[in-house]
């Protein structure tokens, strides 16, 4: 796909979050049995809960970290939190389901409170099993900055959702 068609380009996830890489293994993320696709829109009520993280491949040996992220956090247009970090995993391999991985941050729902944020799911090539450690903090993550620290190098896979704050129910007739 043509680098201006890629949706990682057209919403500056590539940018904003990650350099240009080359995908190397499919990843699918599933809410329920939604399954996240790039811009795809989700409700904050959908993603409560943890989702189902599968990996292509069969390669049982072979590790992943999983970064989830806001970089739009507090607001997309003042994004002064950002990158948020929702959740932190390692030693994912390409079980189906989260079935082998270390939870590093626990997962945080997303809660967008203005405008339109977009959920980005990174996943990177472990070199072997290795300790990460937690962040001090969620807010103001630097995924690449992360990679670089843990020589994780450029992601091998990553998609994003859309997700902002959901209109009240009832209230006042007129």
């Amino acid at each position: 796909m043509p680098r201006e068609r890629d949706p990682l380009v057209v919403s500056r996830v590539i940018g904003d979050v990650l350099d240009h890489f080359n995908r190397s293994i499919a990843i699918r993320v599933i809410y329920n049995s939604r399954e996240v696709a790039n811009g795809c829109d989700l409700r904050p009520s959908a993603v409560v809960n943890q989702p189902r993280v599968e990996l292509g491949g069969n390669d049982l040996r072979t590790l992943y970290t999983l970064v989830m992220v806001d970089p739009d956090a507090p607001s997309p247009s003042e994004p002064n939190l950002r990158e948020y970090l929702h959740w932190l995993l390692t030693d994912v391999n390409a079980t189906r389901g989260n079935a082998v991985r270390q939870e590093i941050v626990s997962y945080e729902s997303p809660r967008p409170t203005v405008g339109i944020h977009r959920l980005v799911f990174v996943l990177f090539r472990q070199v072997g099993r290795q300790t990460i450690d937690a962040p001090g903090w969620r807010q103001n993550f630097i995924t690449r900055d992360f990679a670089e620290l843990y020589n994780l190098g450029l992601p091998v896979a990553a998609v994003y959702f859309n997700s902002q704050r959901e209109r009240a129910t009832g209230g006042r007739r007129q």
